[in-house]
């Protein structure tokens, strides 16, 4: 009997357990296209992509169909033809944590299944509202904290995307300017799957009010220590430095100047008062909204799975 089955909504399986429900799905991914998708400072390799990625995949397969023929049957006794509404991923966690590798692997491998070739990602960091709103507001150093999106237009977007609206439209993010891109957007015209990647997308709404995962199909919450989480977010912050940051369009360019020590420093009170605290507040305490918890060890590894049953 796995750990927690009597006490929890979860039942908890070691790596190995889980690896073991990949049956026969394949490996459809190499080793360069793996390169390209990783995060930075994320080793994520292949073996770690068969023992839990292709099982992933598997079972959201399986759920994915079970799906459509849930819609099949409403379309039957209502006696309509619409087309199946999308699919919606929901994939959560903190700053750091590797929740952006996971949506890209997933929209990778989720897309060469025959069933489902459609898949789309969206991240929540195109509706957080622009610097000059958040400047306005008095909460630039809330970026990333709930109140830093527009959680109306968040959730109207996927409300549309459910509702089988031909194109909808979502505006652009940009990491390098850390700013909303004026004029710019991402389409999605009607996907098998979309997927939702962000901070806070399994939180609740106000009262009277839609969240975002009441359109769900499906959620994911990437888990892992805090004390891990902070050294990773460190260690990102020091390799962006000698990368990202360098580009001369970069928000962060003037982080460049910094010493060793200074950087550290920065990135150590950046974590504390920011990241740890939208993570300590807001976004762990969502954690127990998932479907399904991905929990990392200190070597960004996934150690075990944690599967809600009903």
């Amino acid at each position: 009997m796995a750990n927690g089955w009597d006490t929890t909504p979860y039942v908890e399986l070691s790596r190995a357990q889980w690896s073991e429900l990949r049956k026969n799905t394949p490996l459809t991914l190499t080793e360069e296209e793996l390169e390209e998708l990783r995060g930075v400072d994320d080793p994520i390799d292949l073996t770690e992509v068969t023992d839990v990625y292709l099982p992933l995949t598997r079972l959201l397969n399986l759920h994915f169909t079970g799906s459509r023929q849930r819609n099949a049957a409403l379309n039957t006794f209502l006696g309509t033809g619409r087309e199946p509404a999308p699919y919606i991923l929901g994939i959560a966690g903190s700053v750091a944590v590797g929740k952006s590798t996971t949506a890209r692997l997933l929209h990778t491998l989720l897309a060469r299944w025959p069933e489902h070739p459609r898949v789309e990602l969206i991240t929540t960091d195109s509706f957080l509202y622009p610097n000059k709103v958040l400047s306005e507001r008095d909460i630039m150093h809330r970026k990333g904290f709930p109140e830093s999106y527009d959680r109306r237009a968040l959730v109207r977007f996927v409300a549309d995307v459910k509702a089988g609206v031909p194109e909808v439209g979502a505006p652009v993010y940009s990491h390098l300017e850390y700013d909303i891109v004026p004029g710019a957007a991402q389409t999605v015209r009607h996907p098998d799957i979309l997927i939702v990647e962000g901070l806070n997308v399994l939180q609740p709404a106000p009262p009277a009010a839609l969240a975002v995962n009441d359109y769900f199909d499906f959620s994911i919450y990437v888990d892992a220590r805090t004390e891990h989480v902070r050294e990773w977010y460190v260690d990102r912050f020091h390799k962006l430095r000698r990368t990202a940051f360098e580009d001369p369009k970069s928000y962060f360019r003037r982080l460049t100047e910094l010493s060793e020590e200074e950087a550290t420093a920065f990135a150590k009170d950046v974590w504390r008062d920011i990241n740890e605290r939208n993570l300590v507040d807001n976004i762990a305490p969502t954690r127990g909204r998932a479907d399904l918890v991905l929990h990392k060890g200190s070597d960004h590894s996934i150690r075990k799975v944690r599967l809600r049953r009903g």
